[in-house]
């Protein structure tokens, strides 16, 4: 182990994170670990360690693949090896940058190169850097869609491939892939969180001894790493001992019929989908039996691994909670009695590794900085609370009364004294719906998504365009022999096959959909709210950040009521805490539409800056009234323009409810220059054409 390399068994505390690495380097086919959790938790710190606990790794001299000299890759591009001298190195990490490309990651071919002399000029990529060793991939939920696919294609086969226009390299893949994530900054597709074989939830220790230790440990290495390595290395020997002696004992790991029983018991009461989970959960209580020197898988087993490989794949809909029910899992595997008792003492099953003394975690970031570094932080405590206990008959009947005022009567009107009016207790969300599609007119460049039309790496071939820079993203070969033809007889090989040079290269001009920023403006005033409706309101918004979750959307929310806005939910791509926001929201007061609506201009113009691509679609759910300062009515008028002469895409959610209505929902619509829809309207099956309603508003605007 390197010096400058953080101890692993120095990492105290994080149980469930190094006994879930610790599986996979036991057992590499179980398909690597999700890490959920906050930052500044070891994560990094601890992979690193895990990497130079790993044996270290003979390899093919010169093989920039890492083929295996006892068993090459048929397919590897620097082959055939028969006869190579051999060359022996430590396993590697390897780390995949959140930026990085697709070229990046499974290498790139020299098109120029390979159309014009027919040579397979083939660049690896860090999955040919990871083979064999760990890759590790920090914000794994911010990387794109095709990335992550990309990615977990490859670990779960094993191998790379890169082909395009009929050129194809193959080459050997197998790694063991740690992810890390934080769910606030969103989640990852259900389709990708089941490739991964476990996830384990990490946090920040609150007890004050163990932070204490996690600083003390931190800072006497940074003072000498040398020597405090040197006062673990007996500890880090014997893990490493008793790491290779599971992987020599796992091939004689006995999985019976009653263990299967149980693992397709547990499976099947949590309602997985899909048969990976029982796979998965069946390779790691097998692991697990190893890690503990049994060669026969018991019911403890099964249930430690079930705790590690079902929690993500059991999540039915976006916003539920992730976990598994210990008790209900108790339950199920009660049902089943042992197939025989155990002839012999079994030794401690304890997966995790004696440390030494007991003390927590050590920091997140090794001596050389990393995306982990700083103070642990938790979640800014957006979660889904108890709902507020039901009031007073006398107020429910006063609320009753007031949804049924044509001009929300009393709600809007200051308090005895010259006050706010009182705060309406929160309410829950009425159940969530699938929503009508808005899309931002014209054709963007933002991030891949399922929203709007635009230009991406992915989608159907519309055009050619020259590369722009270096790196050819996509060959478009007609247009590329279209622009070679008119130059064969100047270059001197007419009639002998095409000479093809750069400056003759176009690469194909795609167009998918896009991922926006869907900005919610609420109104949160005491003309919301009556119990009925903003319970139907708050339904209607969750049922959009439902529809932005699986569009891929980033998702911001602002809600108005009283004497101001409040930026409720800073733009973010975790749509779980904007619901999080959304069933606490409290209502009451005035109706400072103005105030919204600038908050909303104020926090594109932000976003803008940092995110330019990235283009911005404002939902506004509001009765329209404007109550709050000054001319309050002409005041949203002017900040509505503000809105539209920036060219926002914008639709406003009528809220207003009663046999009379004063339109003025639709008075907003026309200022904003968006559409206008009721709650009724949001609903998918009760609306035609709304999306080209929304891009005809804007042409018309446009022109």
């Amino acid at each position: 182990m390197s010096s400058s390399t953080y101890p692993f068994t120095a990492v105290v505390g994080m149980a469930d994170m190094r006994l879930g690495l610790l599986l996979n380097a036991i057992s590499p086919s179980i398909g690597g670990v999700l890490v959920r959790g906050e930052k500044g938790t070891a994560k990094t710190t601890t992979v690193r360690a895990l990497a130079a606990l790993l044996p270290e790794v003979e390899t093919v001299a010169d093989c920039r693949f890492s083929c295996d000299p006892a068993a090459p890759d048929p397919h590897c591009p620097d082959g055939p090896h028969a006869g190579a001298d051999r060359a022996v190195r430590p396993a590697r990490m390897v780390e995949l940058p959140v930026g990085a490309s697709e070229d990046r990651l499974v290498g790139s071919l020299d098109i120029e190169r390979a159309l014009g002399e027919g040579v397979k000029a083939f660049e690896p990529g860090l999955l040919a850097a990871a083979h064999r060793g760990v890759l590790y991939v920090d914000e794994v939920n911010l990387l794109g869609d095709h990335l992550v696919d990309s990615l977990l294609d490859a670990a779960a086969t094993g191998v790379s491939s890169v082909e395009r226009e009929g050129v194809s390299v193959r080459h050997a893949s197998r790694f063991l892939l740690v992810g890390t994530m934080n769910p606030e900054e969103g989640e990852l597709r259900p389709q990708l969180l089941d490739r991964f074989g476990l996830t384990v939830e990490v946090a920040a220790s609150r007890e004050t001894e163990e932070r204490v230790e996690v600083v003390r440990r931190r800072l006497a290495f940074d003072e000498d790493p040398a020597g405090f390595a040197g006062r673990w290395a007996a500890e880090e020997e014997a893990l490493r001992a008793r790491l290779a002696a599971a992987r020599a004992l796992l091939p004689g790991v006995r999985l019976g019929d009653g263990a299967l029983r149980r693992i397709a018991a547990v499976c099947a009461g949590f309602e997985v989908d899909g048969m990976r989970a029982d796979i998965v959960t069946a390779r790691t209580a097998a692991a697990l039996a190893a890690w503990a020197g049994r060669t026969r898988v018991l019911t403890e087993d099964v249930r430690q691994a079930a705790l590690l490989a079902l929690p993500h794949r059991r999540r039915r809909a976006p916003f539920d909670a992730p976990g598994l029910d210990e008790a209900k899992l108790d339950e199920i595997l009660a049902q089943f009695e042992d197939e025989d008792p155990e002839p012999e003492p079994e030794p401690d099953p304890d997966p995790e590794p004696d440390p030494g003394p007991e003390g927590p975690e050590g920091p997140d970031d090794g001596p050389s900085g990393g995306p982990d570094d700083g103070p642990g932080g938790g979640p800014d405590g957006g979660s889904d609370g108890p709902v507020t206990p039901d009031v007073p008959s006398q107020r429910e009947e006063r609320e009753e009364r007031e949804e049924r005022a044509p001009d929300g009567g009393p709600q809007d009107a200051p308090a005895a004294g010259g006050g706010e009016a009182a705060e309406a207790p929160a309410v829950a969300a009425a159940d969530p719906f699938r929503t009508r599609r808005f899309s931002v007119p014209g054709l963007g460049e933002g991030a891949d998504g399922r929203r709007s039309r635009a230009l991406t790496a992915h989608g159907r071939t519309t055009g050619a365009r020259r590369p722009r820079g270096r790196v050819l993203s996509a060959l478009h070969l007609a247009a590329t022999v279209q622009a070679a033809a008119p130059h064969q007889r100047a270059r001197g090989r007419a009639g002998r096959g095409l000479v093809v040079r750069r400056d003759d290269l176009r690469e194909a001009v795609r167009e998918g959909r896009e991922g926006n920023l869907v900005l919610f403006v609420v109104d949160a005033s005491g003309s919301m709210a009556a119990r009925k409706r903003m319970s139907a309101v708050k339904g209607a918004v969750l049922s959009l950040l439902m529809d932005a979750y699986q569009r891929r959307d980033k998702v911001g929310m602002i809600t108005f009521r009283g004497g101001a806005a409040e930026l409720a939910l800073p733009p973010t791509s975790s749509v779980e805490a904007g619901a999080a926001r959304l069933q606490q929201l409290p209502t009451g007061g005035r109706t400072p539409l103005a105030a919204g609506l600038l908050q909303a201009h104020e926090v594109l113009r932000v976003e803008r800056l940092r995110d330019p691509s990235r283009r911005p679609l404002v939902v506004v759910v509001t009765d329209g009234r404007a109550t709050g300062g000054p001319e309050p009515v002409q005041r949203a008028r002017r900040a509505a323009g503000l809105l539209a002469a920036a060219g926002t895409a914008s639709v406003v959610v009528d809220c207003e409810a009663g046999p009379v209505r004063l339109g003025l929902a639709g008075d907003l619509g026309r200022a904003l220059g968006g559409p206008v829809v009721t709650l009724d309207d949001l609903r998918a099956d009760t609306v035609s054409a709304l999306v080209r309603t929304v891009r005809d508003t804007h042409t018309r605007r446009a022109a």
